[in-house]
């Protein structure tokens, strides 16, 4: 009952002393931890998030929701055509894309090339592809930066992506190669299989996948000729699936029917490149290290500014013990004080971030080189953060509360030290 008691009276000596304050001060101690849940959020939050767009953008433009691919130790998928028509008598699949893939050369002015000039060359992955098919699952024709994307009657046309050209990569080494001098309507000459065509630049495509930015893509029939593959088994099948399909439970209905003998069948989650998942670790690692230093400083903060308050009322804490009133009671009340700040800062930043900052950056991401980033706010992880922040608030708001209260009553009263 004691406890209880001293509660209650600590909670009314708390919310009198708040009424009390000045305005400002009570503004300032709010904002600082405001901008200390933010910080806690939004910097782990943006880091995530920059890793998070990397990974929506390999699953919107590259795998779709599950992705197909010969074995490591076959050049394509054997019985492609049975496992296309497999996947088209599923109720959840939406679009299936199957495409040709072979490794081959490009080469650019080479009418105009001396014997002594270097070859203006560059290696690059040929995919074949049905546009409309691939243009349903992957949106390639919105990521088009100049020219037109293919259509199914284009013959020896194709689009090449921007790490392919020199004008977006001007980085150059030995392993590495772009063309020079390409734009669209360029005439350029492949070499894939051991046969030479000259083509047309169509289009430029910009991505921020790299597996798709170092492709070059024309129309599947054409490669497929080039390739000599007429029994029509292909590289890759990238499959979507309609909304609220469960994408493990596809998976493992493709393998039930065998399809696990002659292909690799991978959700998006599974076919991540390791080394994006390393960084998603990392990044959150390093954001919580940032998000660490904020909270001392918002403990230390909260800490100074209740020891000013308490030492300023230190007569009147001494009057107060003087006349009964225990000291645990004031002790809480300086907690109950804490948890008022730690309570409203945290509630507004809740507000400002998932009505604010959350819809804002999927509208607007972040531009970065390699992603669109957005930020990464899991409920479950924000309202772990909401706990930390109230509970160093509140021992910051004990210690010098307890400091104050232990000196003693007379000295207290008599402002003696």
């Amino acid at each position: 009952m004691n406890f209880f008691l001293n509660a209650k009276i600590g909670f009314f000596l708390a919310i009198r002393q708040i009424r009390k304050a000045s305005f400002w001060t009570t503004g300032l101690i709010v904002f600082v931890m405001i901008m200390t849940f933010l910080n806690l959020v939004v910097v782990s939050g943006i880091l995530v998030g920059l890793i998070e767009g990397s990974i929506a953008a390999w699953h919107n433009q590259y795998t779709s929701d599950i992705m197909i691919s010969n074995l490591e130790t076959k050049d394509y998928i054997e019985d492609s055509p049975n496992i296309i028509a497999i996947l088209k008598t599923l109720p959840e699949v939406q679009y299936v894309s199957p495409r040709f893939a072979k490794g081959g050369t490009l080469e650019a002015n080479y009418r105009t090339k001396k014997e002594t000039d270097k070859p203006n060359i560059a290696s690059a992955q040929i995919i074949g592809i049905n546009p409309e098919a691939e243009d349903q699952i992957t949106g390639l024709s919105h990521h088009i930066a100049e020219g037109e994307y293919l259509t199914p009657t284009d013959y020896d046309k194709v689009i090449l992506g921007q790490f392919l050209l020199a004008q977006y990569l001007p980085v150059e080494s030995p392993g590495f190669t772009t063309l020079k001098d390409v734009g669209v309507g360029t005439k350029i000459r492949m070499k894939v299989n051991g046969i030479s065509r000259e083509v047309v630049v169509k289009g430029i495509l910009k991505s921020k996948v790299d597996n798709v930015s170092m492709g070059m893509y024309m129309v599947d029939s054409q490669v497929r000729e080039l390739i000599s593959r007429q029994d029509n088994n292909v590289s890759q099948i990238a499959v979507k699936l309609k909304d609220g399909a469960d994408v493990a439970a596809v998976k493992n209905q493709l393998l039930l029917r065998g399809v696990g003998k002659n292909a690799k069948v991978q959700t998006y989650i599974d076919a991540q490149p390791k080394f994006l998942k390393d960084i998603i670790a990392t990044f959150a690692m390093l954001g919580n290290a940032i998000s660490s230093i904020g909270l001392i400083v918002a403990s230390v903060t909260i800490f100074i500014v209740i020891f000013i308050n308490a030492l300023t009322r230190r007569k009147f804490i001494g009057i107060l013990k003087g006349i009964g009133i225990n000291g645990k009671v004031i002790e809480m009340s300086y907690i109950f004080q804490s948890m008022f700040y730690a309570v409203l800062g945290s509630g507004v930043g809740l507000l400002v971030v998932y009505f604010v900052l959350v819809p804002l950056f999927l509208t607007y991401p972040i531009d970065f080189p390699f992603s669109d980033g957005i930020l990464v706010a899991p409920l479950g992880e924000t309202f772990i953060r909401v706990g930390l922040l109230i509970f160093t608030t509140l021992i910051a708001g004990y210690i010098p509360a307890r400091m104050i209260v232990r000196k003693n009553t007379l000295d207290s009263i008599l402002g003696r030290k």
